[in-house]
């Protein structure tokens, strides 16, 4: 092989090798900025919440819920919000989980989890196995199962 051909194939891999990486970071970049963009939705959605709650002492119905939802920036990322009104009481703690909304990253580095938004207006994000965990802590025998689609 000639000093001519030989270059010529290494600058072919390190292109290839190049290509494949930017390609799977941009990947990876997209459902970080999804990821992020459906926790600050959760916390705009929140901050609504909290202010229905703080005017008229109780938590928003499920139809106040699925209005504002749709006004909220980056609603589209945000995805199928489960509502958990219905089943918590007056008196339940801060950290109980008000809302969630499953995020799955099938083509990226980054784990599947849910967005969860807290009692107390808190956002943050759980790994599923974590999320169950104290999904099922926190459950009311006649709320709907997890699995459910």
């Amino acid at each position: 092989m000639t000093q001519y051909k030989r270059s010529l194939l290494i600058q072919f891999v390190v292109v290839l090798l190049a290509t494949t990486a930017a390609v799977v970071g941009l990947m990876h970049l997209k459902d970080y900025v999804n990821r992020s963009e459906a926790m600050r939705a959760m916390t705009q959605l929140g901050g609504r919440i909290l202010d229905y709650r703080s005017t008229r002492g109780a938590l928003p119905p499920q139809s106040f819920i699925d209005d504002v939802k749709d006004q909220v920036d980056g609603a589209v990322r945000i995805g199928n919000v489960r509502y958990r009104a219905l089943w918590i009481g007056p008196g339940a703690p801060d950290e109980t989980i008000l809302a969630y909304s499953e995020k799955r990253h099938p083509s990226s580095f980054l784990d599947d989890g849910f967005v969860v938004l807290r009692l107390d207006g808190s956002v943050e994000w759980l790994p599923s196995a974590q999320f169950r965990a104290l999904l099922a802590t926190q459950r009311a025998d006649s709320e709907d199962p997890l699995d459910k689609p």
